[in-house]
């Protein structure tokens, strides 16, 4: 296990230089695995709004969880990264810790609230799968950054991705605000396009 891990890093560093006859190659698998990555993120996320809704306190967040941990080590396998559950789960604490403040605290209160019958279980419903779906993508798409860039979980920093945690957070918030209004748009365009060729 130890000799993989040390070269998987490397070999992702080393691709061929732009210019050079293999790079037009490994730029497309590197799309190629980008997309599949993306696509992985977005369902994961889906998967753990989904498991937010469990009504039982705790068990939501233990579902979360472990959506959250299969997640990256289907992302780890689609990087050919060596998956280790232990600093998995560390880092992903940490992670969440960085998308909401305190989002630990935040998301054991959600989840009590269920066990509070009437307004606390509204509450929860509401707030859990959002809270739960935004912590998951940001997630992925931190390690989908740090994997395509050669690192492992091995040199994986936290810290490092302050910034772009809060970029993708805000991409989240974005673009769950959008659907409502783009599909609303696509639709009235739609409707005209088909006014205009409905005729003889």
């Amino acid at each position: 296990m130890a000799e993989e891990t040390t070269g998987a890093g490397p070999a992702e560093k080393s691709a061929p230089a732009e210019g050079t006859p293999g790079s037009a190659t490994a730029t497309v698998a590197e799309d190629e695995r980008y997309e599949a990555a993306s696509k992985l993120v977005d369902r994961f996320s889906l998967w753990s709004g989904a498991a937010g809704l469990i009504p039982v306190p705790l068990v939501d967040i233990v579902a979360v969880g472990g959506v959250q941990l299969e997640m990256l080590r289907r992302l780890s396998e689609i990087y050919n990264v060596p998956f280790s559950e232990n600093r998995g789960k560390s880092f992903i604490a940490s992670i969440a810790g960085s998308v909401i403040p305190a989002s630990t605290a935040a998301g054991g209160v959600t989840s009590a609230l269920k066990a509070i019958p009437g307004l606390g279980t509204v509450i929860a419903a509401f707030t859990m799968p959002a809270f739960s779906a935004c912590a998951t993508y940001v997630i992925g798409k931190v390690f989908i950054q740090h994997f395509a860039s050669g690192g492992t979980l091995l040199d994986f920093n936290p810290p490092d991705y302050r910034e772009f945690i809060k970029t993708q957070k805000e991409k989240w918030i974005s673009r769950s605000a959008a659907p409502p209004a783009a599909s609303s748009a696509s639709a009235a365009q739609n409707g005209s396009s088909s006014k205009g060729t409905a005729g003889p």
